[in-house]
């Protein structure tokens, strides 16, 4: 099996209202870096590619084929408090305070404005979680 370099075997695939304000959230908000946009012939988004880090994620503008939909995502980060801060800063809504956690992850929660909520944590210690 191949898959294209960045991507994983499970790639997350965002069919979002206001593609183009996502993309930017991705950017500026979640310190993401794109790689790709293609447009339909109306100029939205067909499919564009952002590096979250090791990990590609894609995202097209919703149609009625594809609505709109929401998920959560767990996104680990170098630094959760200044992710978190940077998330805040760029129209994400507090769902948890960055605190650590007993699996050994310095964590917090927001919640985008197209209602996604990103779990930004940060390992704490190298290996597995701890039982």
């Amino acid at each position: 099996m191949t898959t294209p370099p960045g991507f994983a075997n499970v790639t997350p695939y965002f069919f979002v209202d206001s593609a183009e304000g996502f993309v930017d959230f991705l950017v500026q908000g979640l310190g993401g870096t794109p790689t790709l946009r293609s447009l339909r012939p109306d100029g939205r988004i067909a499919n564009a590619q952002v590096q979250l880090g090791n990990a590609t994620v894609m995202v097209s503008e919703a149609s009625p084929a594809y609505p709109a939909m929401q998920a959560a995502y767990y996104l680990y980060v170098a630094d959760a408090d200044a992710s978190m801060a940077l998330a805040l800063a760029h129209g994400a809504r507090l769902e948890m305070a960055v605190a650590d956690m007993p699996y050994q992850d310095r964590q917090g929660g927001v919640r985008d404005a197209w209602g996604n909520i990103w779990w930004i944590s940060q390992r704490l210690v190298a290996g597995p979680y701890a039982e």
